[in-house]
């Protein structure tokens, strides 16, 4: 993964400190905080090398770009906001899935993305 270098930390700390799924750009925003002068080429590069790393997952919605969260969590679900576009965690998951498969199917895997708007959009 190389050197843990400032700018790697600061992208590190961007996504420990949202606890969310965030895009390149949102981690460049929060990033940019501690290191003023990083760039979007920087912090592509480096979300590349944690998610090769394992210490990052690639969060995949239908029809938007890419957002990465934290690896090694605890199985959970996503909450996509209409307005600001943010994504947020959905700790639960209400299970069953199995049952809904069709007879003779088995299920491996699941995702769920809940869509509405969010507690500061709905203010």
């Amino acid at each position: 993964m190389g050197r843990n270098t400032r700018q790697r930390t600061a992208i590190r700390r961007a996504f420990e400190h949202a606890g969310r799924p965030l895009r390149p750009r949102e981690c460049l925003e929060l990033a940019r905080g501690e290191v003023p002068d990083l760039g979007i080429a920087t912090v592509y590069r480096n979300v590349n090398a944690l998610v090769d790393a394992g210490w990052l997952r690639v969060v995949e919605l239908p029809g938007t770009p890419d957002r990465y969260e934290t690896a090694g969590r605890n199985h959970h679900h996503h909450f996509h906001c209409r307005r600001c576009d943010g994504v947020y965690e959905v700790e639960t998951c209400p299970g069953g899935f199995a049952a809904m498969a069709p007879t003779g199917y088995r299920v491996e895997d699941h995702d769920l993305i809940l869509y509405g708007v969010c507690r500061s959009c709905v203010g």
